[in-house]
């Protein structure tokens, strides 16, 4: 199983700053920030780092009283956002009184037994900093922040760091045992694709979008290996999610996507080259897991000729240029056609994770790509590569490349040399990740074309 990387979650009511926090934290705009309530709609995500050490920044709708029968209460959107989260932040606003949903949500935020910091924002508003009534939440530690005099960030920065995991090697895959996840959007078909695998229902199929709330999963066994399969909550487009559960199912696929090792992106045949697609699959990458790109519900399409498939390849190499080596499959769990392939292809590309190249062949490989195109430079600046390793403890494909003037290699060089060891090592399925260091600084990664 892979190292998982946490999930922080910002909670609290409706209109605190919880956008603005999320945007300080990252120190760049990511969530639509406006004065009235309710702005974030969906749970917006960002991979945010400290000291070297990965976390998951996730921005929650705002929590507020049920307004009709299809809101869910406040202690039960808790209870969903805190069940995927590792640490929690609960935001409530220095110059508003405590209110009761403050209350409830960090009763339930304490209760999870999971690192909760209660966050008090928007000190530019009060005189003498936090005050006192918000020891009565029963939260430690407390923090004040001021978005806008930049108050508090750094020292919130450093709070979450001190709840991180602290950095442990990680275990050497096992090669008898993989996790898949299915995910997209709803009502793909990915309920039916997981029963489908597994032969047996575990899964509620229904034609309403929206079934699958929870993270299923099974276990089983094809070709001598194990296998977990997961299948998550369908993630709705922006402004599309209900209130309720249905609004934490995007942290939940994002906790699955994290589990696993191979993830099965399911698009609808009749509703394809769908931005919300191409955002799921950014996902899966960003967290460098493999990728199978499956068009289901084939069997609904009519008139179809050799020619179809073809087509729609050619469509959607364009959407998803950003994951060209992601293998593309029509499927359909009505008829079961090529599903058997999906556990194949899983396999494959499980096994290609797993290469371990010699560095004396890596580096035969770096420079005979160096000698057939030297990178450019500035003058006076001109990249050097001397020699590169594999990191043997990277559940993803992940290779250092040593060298001089490293700064000023091109993003075009980057992809000619990904393009190239992929040619001799075939990581179909699968994002690499290249570092490039300074020799003088080999305690530090230099900067991954994969995380552009």
């Amino acid at each position: 199983m892979n190292q998982k990387v946490p999930i922080v979650a910002i909670v609290g009511r409706a209109n605190v700053g919880k956008s603005s926090l999320f945007n300080a934290l990252l120190e760049r705009r990511e969530a639509i920030v406006a004065r009235e309530e309710g702005t974030t709609r969906d749970s917006i995500m960002a991979k945010a780092e400290y000291h070297h050490r990965q976390f998951w920044l996730v921005d929650t709708a705002g929590m507020k009283d049920p307004e009709d029968e299809f809101e869910l209460t406040i202690q039960e959107q808790i209870l969903q956002a805190v069940e995927s989260a590792d640490i929690i932040l609960v935001v409530a606003e220095a110059d508003v009184p405590i209110a009761e949903e403050d209350r409830t949500v960090s009763k339930l935020a304490l209760k999870s037994k999971k690192p909760v910091v209660l966050i008090v924002n928007k000190l530019d508003k009060v005189k003498y900093g936090v005050p006192q009534d918000f020891e009565r939440l029963g939260i430690k530690p407390i923090l004040g922040t001021s978005v806008p005099q930049h108050k508090g960030i750094e020292d919130l920065r450093e709070a979450i760091g001190a709840l991180l995991p602290k950095d442990a090697p990680r275990r050497t895959p096992d090669t008898t045992h993989l996790s898949m996840a299915i995910v997209g959007r709803p009502n793909v078909g990915k309920s039916r694709l997981f029963n489908s695998l597994a032969k047996k229902q575990q899964a509620i199929v229904a034609d309403q979008a929206g079934t699958t709330r929870d993270v299923n999963r099974i276990g089983l066994r094809y070709k001598g290996k194990d296998i977990e399969l997961l299948d998550t909550a369908g993630i709705r487009r922006s402004g599309k999610i209900q209130p309720g559960v249905e609004r934490f199912s995007v942290l939940r696929a994002l906790s699955a996507i994290e589990q696993a090792d191979i993830c099965i992106l399911v698009m609808d045949v009749n509703e394809l080259t769908v931005q919300l697609d191409q955002k799921i699959a950014g996902l899966v990458k960003e967290a460098g897991k493999g990728l199978i790109l499956a068009i289901s519900k084939w069997d609904t399409v009519n008139d179809k000729d050799s020619q179809t498939s073809d087509k729609i390849a050619d469509e959607l190499s364009a959407s998803f240029d950003f994951v060209p080596w992601a293998p593309l499959i029509f499927t359909s769990a009505v008829s079961g056609q090529n599903v058997t392939r999906l556990l194949e292809l899983a396999l494959a590309i499980y096994a290609r994770r797993q290469q371990r190249p010699t560095t004396a062949a890596l580096n035969r490989w770096l420079q005979q790509a160096i000698l057939e195109h030297p990178p450019a430079g500035l003058k006076n600046r001109a990249p050097k590569l001397n020699y590169m390793v594999q990191e043997i403890d990277n559940p993803i494909p992940a290779f250092k490349i040593f060298g001089s003037q490293t700064r000023y290699i091109h993003w075009s060089y980057r992809r000619y040399l990904e393009h190239s060891l992929r040619d001799i090592y075939d990581y179909s399925g699968t994002p690499i990740q290249l570092w490039f260091i300074e020799k003088h600084v080999s305690h530090r990664h230099g900067e991954s074309p994969t995380r552009k």
